[in-house]
């Protein structure tokens, strides 16, 4: 028996050990250097770079023992990629540079061959449920068509389950078969009435999501559904407030799903923060924070947690009536602008970044506002948080926004940013020419009522 125990130790010690390799051929690629990063939701983490062996590939060794299953990103040409599974197997993929996704073949690897087959699926699976359902919800069910059209629906969907619970599941308790349990598409039984399948996604899409298993969050399977949930509250003609009321019912529903397991819910948790962060959500963002974060004493990224202490912090220091920072940040051409000697009754103070989807929207608003002033009512010192002075220069041009731009290269570590406790771009501070703070609007219709 003993000896047993330590012929099995060995096997398993072999297994572990033993490397398989990652091959990777790009046609076209123009530098010899490329790099490898882990992927978490929509986190990436170096790895390691690679310099190309020869005929353009470029070869990593994994080793089980110290490279986890999930995804990972191959990285080359100036921020081009091919995403891959590792899933204790060998890897070989091929592609060119110039069409990535179109010429990609998986030479080898079993999981991965069956992930790229997966997205194509989803997505024509996805295209031609949502026609068929959608003629069937206004075409008259006594006419031939519908019933051909209803059976095309059922072929559509038994083709899509049949690749889900038996292709994809020939090893269950690989990488690939447990992500696709995770990450497969609701499927809408066929007898649903239209009108009441949006109540039957909010109640059921979440029923294959395996919250249990950790190790997914190596993929994007755990932020792909909660954003796919959350799709099913979003009402564009909803008011701000209402709005938020609808995503925080869905963060309910994916949390409290998510606390089957710490790591998972940790991870959904900074995911959601970081989303609604970056829309400009902040009723959900308190709500994520006092009745999660705060209620069960969560331990979040560093950068995560310094963003929510800036945002306490500004809703603390920031009151209306309190005055404000002073700021001195350089223009374009390097001179200095001061706050405080800016000559207008009341000045808007702009925190935001190029790469901000909500500023690209809101700054040429607000600049329509600036520019239609009959009389001069406010001026605008727009502080950007950009660290790329190409980025900030190409975006302020772009936009023609000719008030005062200034930029200081350090990001969020910027003297301003700091002093202003900013966690999110856009950021506006109506002052008045005392530097007292007369508003935060938080969209353009709020900066409109300030007038």
């Amino acid at each position: 028996m003993k000896h047993k125990l330590i012929l099995l130790s060995l096997i398993f010690l072999y297994i572990t050990s033993y490397p398989q390799m990652a091959t990777i051929t790009i046609q076209g690629i123009n530098n010899n250097k490329a790099y490898l990063f882990s992927l978490e939701g929509e986190k990436t983490f170096l790895i390691d770079s690679i310099n190309t062996s020869s005929n353009d590939n470029f070869v990593y060794s994994f080793v089980p023992s110290s490279n986890h299953t999930g995804f990972y990103r191959f990285n080359f040409n100036n921020n081009k990629w091919i995403d891959f599974i590792y899933d204790i197997e060998d890897v070989q993929i091929e592609t060119d540079t110039n069409n990535i996704l179109d010429k990609l073949k998986v030479i080898k690897s079993e999981s991965n061959k069956i992930y790229y087959e997966f997205i194509k699926l989803n997505k024509d699976f996805k295209t031609k449920s949502e026609l068929l359902q959608l003629i069937l919800a206004r075409y008259p069910k006594e006419d031939e068509y519908y019933q051909k059209t209803k059976e095309k629906l059922i072929q559509v969907q038994e083709e899509y389950l049949y690749f889900v619970n038996v292709t994809a599941q020939v090893n269950p308790n690989s990488f690939i078969a447990r992500y696709i349990r995770t990450a497969q598409l609701p499927v809408i039984d066929i007898e649903i009435p239209f009108d009441k399948q949006l109540t039957f996604l909010k109640a059921f899409a979440l029923n294959n999501v395996n919250f249990s298993d950790d190790g997914l969050i190596y993929s994007d399977a755990f932020t792909n559904k909660s954003i796919e949930y959350l799709t099913n509250y979003r009402n564009p003609q909803l008011p701000m407030a209402l709005l938020e009321k609808e995503f925080q019912t869905a963060v309910d529903s994916i949390l409290n799903k998510a606390k089957a397991n710490e790591i998972v819910y940790k991870h959904i948790v900074e995911y959601l923060l970081d989303g609604f962060k970056k829309f400009g959500f902040d009723n959900v963002i308190n709500y994520i924070v006092t009745n999660y974060v705060i209620k069960d004493e969560l331990c979040l990224d560093e950068k995560l947690e310094i963003a929510l202490e800036r945002r306490i912090q500004q809703s603390k220091n920031f009151k209306i009536g309190n005055t404000v920072p002073n700021i001195i940040v350089p223009d374009s051409s390097g001179s200095l602008i001061e706050l405080n000697k800016i000559n207008s009754e009341k000045t808007l103070i702009i925190f935001y970044a190029s790469w901000c989807p909500h500023c690209q929207t809101l700054l040429p608003q607000v600049y329509g506002l600036y520019k239609n002033q009959k009389d001069k009512k406010f001026e605008v010192l727009a502080v950007s948080i950009d660290t790329s002075r190409t980025d900030w220069l190409t975006f302020v041009k772009d936009k023609k926004l000719d008030w005062l731009n200034v930029f200081d290269l350090k990001g969020w570590e910027g003297r301003a940013a700091i002093d202003y406790n900013i966690y999110a771009t856009p950021t506006m501070f109506l002052i008045d020419n005392q530097l007292r703070l007369i508003s935060k609007p938080s969209s353009i219709e709020e900066l409109d009522r300030c007038f």
